[in-house]
């Protein structure tokens, strides 16, 4: 066993060496499994419980988590229905209590209580995946597991438990652990705070989350994720008849519903920039965010914008490739998480390119997705949102938006100067590296539920959601050396925690 490094509690390299090998021989294999199952979460999969995919990688995760026989280690799969007596998605919910360790430390107060979170639903299978991958299809090729749902997040139960085993294997005093991971986060976590309300007497004062769902800015450190935008959803229709009608009879007498759509998203973006235009969209970001993002910009450049598939075309015998918004990194990190930005995730009304004939449509429909700055508040927004696009309808069009879902950002508490130290400790003891901070664009509605209930706590958000690794897109994949030292990090973090 090698020396104990500086400034950690763990034995560093022994740690690493447990972990590497729980990866390759056990939580690889697992992952496997996991990703060959289309566990769709339930907005994209209404018929979840019939088709039972959700069941079955509950249930590897719950079989897996029991024959680890980690010491006083409880396990529950938690069902709620609704008020209406439909089933509520499943939580695996576990629980290991606090250990004085073999050093002679003494165990950590009764009272604190590690959190640890995660989810197993998936989102759909998308498209443009390369030939030799597909979503359901699992592939390790360089060191990275290519799969729907491996590192958004079906990893975080097995490396939940791989800290755990690292903690135990060296005798090392822990505080209570819990674990709570749910089966509905990518439709927006609505069916969680049932549970989290029917749990709470048995989440004890939760004193720190650790939260394995978010993104890296680089595979070399770990990173903290210090907020997360939040988002409002739903569906935009403009209809301005009843069934199509012939382009050439029609067209200049009829207005196309698809001009309308243009004239009704000119009133919330600028299209020549993308900025939004209502101000009560945008929020100030505070000066310790900005202050976070020049580091971060430092420590990035350019690869803060490069990590993207860009598309590219041929000009003159050299590539061109498209561009980002804002070259300026610092700008660009501030863009992708403390400014609003719209995106269209889908479109109805439309044939095919190949059954387009010479019709005018009779409606367009799209579906928005707008995510918000941390501190706006998602159900007013969505309101407000309504009333901008549904009022005064270009030509007594028909225009609806049917909102489909709403989440409040987050931004993370003060940092206790114990877990600034651990965190820093950890990352130099397991990638020879300082923390990294910074923001993501992305939503976890759990996080701010949990800064609500918990105001105590600290919050170790973060993730394997490096550069390339394209959740919710195509070529999916998870870093597995990266993810590796990421659970000797949390094991670490854990240890050290007061």
């Amino acid at each position: 066993m090698n020396a104990r490094l500086p400034d950690t509690v763990l034995d560093a390299r022994a740690a690493e060496d447990l972990i590497a090998a729980r990866w390759q021989d056990s939580i690889l294999p697992e992952l496997h499994r996991y990703i060959e199952v289309p566990a769709k979460s339930p907005a994209f999969d209404p018929d979840w419980a019939a088709h039972g995919h959700l069941e079955t990688v509950l249930r590897q995760a719950a079989d897996w988590v029991a024959a680890q026989k980690v010491e006083g280690l409880t396990l529950e799969v938690v069902r709620l229905q609704t008020g209406d007596g439909r089933p509520r998605t499943p939580v695996l919910f576990f629980e290991v209590p606090a250990s004085a360790g073999r050093q002679g430390e003494p165990a950590p107060a009764s009272g604190q209580t590690v959190l640890m979170y995660g989810h197993l639903d998936k989102q759909p299978e998308f498209n443009g995946w390369r030939s030799d991958l597909g979503p359901w299809t699992p592939r390790l090729i360089d060191g990275k597991l290519y799969g729907r749902g491996g590192a958004d997040d079906g990893y975080a139960v097995y490396a939940s438990l791989a800290a755990i085993q690292a903690l135990k294997a060296q005798g090392v005093a822990h505080p209570r652990i819990v674990g709570l991971i749910e089966t509905c986060e990518e439709s927006g976590s609505h069916d969680l705070l049932p549970y989290v309300d029917a749990l709470r007497p048995r989440l004890g004062d939760v004193g720190l989350v650790i939260c394995l769902d978010s993104g890296a800015g680089n595979y070399d450190q770990l990173w903290l994720t210090t907020s997360l935008r939040g988002m409002a959803s739903g569906v935009l229709k403009v209809e301005v008849l009843t069934e199509g009608v012939h382009s050439g009879d029609a067209s200049g007498l009829v207005p196309s519903s698809f001009r309308i759509v243009r004239q009704v998203l000119d009133r919330l973006e600028d299209s020549a920039t993308g900025r939004l235009l209502p101000q009560r969209f945008h929020c100030e970001v505070p000066a310790e965010r900005l202050d976070q993002a020049r580091a971060t910009a430092a420590i990035l450049g350019e690869e803060v914008y490069r990590r993207f598939p860009w598309a590219h075309h041929d000009c003159g015998g050299s590539s061109v490739f498209a561009l980002p918004t804002t070259t300026d990194p610092v700008e660009a990190l501030i863009n992708r998480t403390w400014r609003p930005t719209l995106s269209v995730t889908g479109a109805e009304g439309f044939p095919t390119l190949q059954n387009a004939g010479n019709v005018l449509r009779p409606y367009t429909a799209f579906k928005l997705s707008l995510r918000l700055p941390p501190l706006v508040d998602a159900a007013e927004a969505v309101q407000e949102l309504k009333a901008l696009l549904e009022d005064n309808a270009p030509y007594q069009a028909k225009v609806t938006f049917v909102p489909e879902g709403a989440a409040t950002g987050w931004n993370a508490p003060a940092t206790a100067p114990w877990f600034e130290q651990a965190l820093h400790a950890s990352s130099q003891a397991h990638f020879g590296a300082p923390c990294g901070f910074i923001g993501q664009g992305g939503t976890i509605p759990l996080m701010n539920m949990l800064s609500q209930g918990f105001p105590r706590a600290q919050m170790m958000v973060c993730g394997v959601l490096g550069p390339k690794s394209n959740a919710h897109g195509p070529n999916e994949f998870l870093h597995v050396p990266f993810a590796q030292r990421l659970t000797a990090a949390v094991a670490e973090v854990i240890a050290r925690m007061p």
